[in-house]
């Protein structure tokens, strides 16, 4: 197992020039958030959120009879090399990449994040089931309309379990995984699936709740200020408040959720394990079990760092997926026909 020993300077001069250039552009791009976006997003202070934001669209998908206007952010380019997909983790959005995407997008990866369905800014005013099947066969239509090309599939947390699933069912769409701080051994929902329908609500109505949802900020990360956790959570929370929300999570709840553990040993795409060395949240012993299971794995653990190294240590995070990209691309060269 390798640890990052020394903290990361491979992005310092981007971060730099970008602060730099966000102080003359969001203020005109504060105007120009997509209208489809819950008006608190106004509220939100990160700059990085704000600028990521103002790049979200809606596709049309079709998924189940009907076509769902699902929200992504794509690449501004197209590449050779084939592209970077990155999902969230449970219950959150696209916005959660605001720190690390525009790493990898300077960096020349051609790099999409996309919203689970049931989560995220998509509309789902027609609510579609949003069980694992759903979110699954939602994902393939994305991927089949739009990216048509092999990917390298990034999870975090839970994300991780979406991504092992989907990779085991679609081979043929997922080059690589990429694994951050993975939740992939979570027996689904477990008794959340048999509450009564109105307790499910009543439960979820406060999992959306500010008290709640900061409280979990304060695990997630390690040393956070209190002002950016406010901000943190502002922006975590801010696809809770669609009407719809609600009946998509309980939804998802009750159809038992992912439990992915049986489907680890199957993984045959080459993956890389991220794991921050202070998650509160998923022990990092866990890490060490999934390298052990997964057959054709790497493991990269970072210190100083909780449960979602994208955020916390984007500039890590970002340094290991290039470094993870470039060696698959070097292989794949020693293997070309002549």
């Amino acid at each position: 197992m390798l640890t990052l020993t020394a903290a990361p300077t491979l992005f310092r001069q981007c971060h730099s020039r970008r602060r730099r250039r966000h102080r003359f552009t969001l203020a005109a791009a504060d105007n120009n958030f997509p209208s489809f976006l819950p008006k608190q997003v106004e509220q939100i202070k990160d700059p990085f959120a704000r600028k990521l934001a103002t790049r979200i669209q809606r596709l049309p998908v079709g998924f189940s009879d009907n076509s769902i206007m699902s929200s992504c952010v794509k690449p501004l380019v197209q590449s050779k090399q084939n592209p970077v997909v990155l999902l969230h983790g449970f219950d959150s959005s696209c916005l959660e990449w605001r720190y690390t995407f525009p790493l990898l997008e300077e960096a020349g990866l051609e790099t999409w994040v996309v919203d689970v369905l049931g989560w995220g800014f998509s509309n789902l005013e027609r609510l579609p089931p949003c069980d694992v099947e759903s979110k699954r066969e939602h994902f393939y239509q994305l991927w089949k309309s739009y990216i048509k090309r092999p990917m390298t599939l990034v999870g975090p947390s839970l994300g991780a379990a979406v991504a092992v699933d989907f990779a085991v069912n679609h081979p043929e769409a997922v080059e690589n995984l990429i694994l951050l701080d993975a939740s992939v051994y979570a027996e689904g929902t477990g008794n959340l699936a048999k509450l009564p329908r109105a307790a499910a609500y009543a439960g979820v109505s406060l999992l959306k709740s500010f008290p709640l949802r900061l409280y979990t900020t304060f695990l997630a990360f390690k040393g956070v200020s209190f002002s950016t956790s406010l901000d943190w959570t502002n922006i975590g929370r801010l696809h809770c408040l669609y009407p719809w929300w609600e009946d998509a999570t309980v939804n998802f709840m009750i159809s038992g959720g992912y439990n992915v553990s049986g489907q680890i040993e199957q993984v045959k795409q080459k993956t890389l394990i991220i794991w921050g060395e202070d998650d509160q949240i998923i022990s990092n012993k866990l890490a060490v079990r999934l390298h052990c299971e997964l057959p054709n794995a790497i493991i990269r653990q970072i210190p100083e760092c909780g449960h979602l190294p994208h955020v916390e240590k984007p500039d890590s995070v970002a340094r290991l997926i290039l470094q993870f990209m470039k060696d698959c691309c070097r292989k794949e060269d020693q293997f070309v026909p002549m």
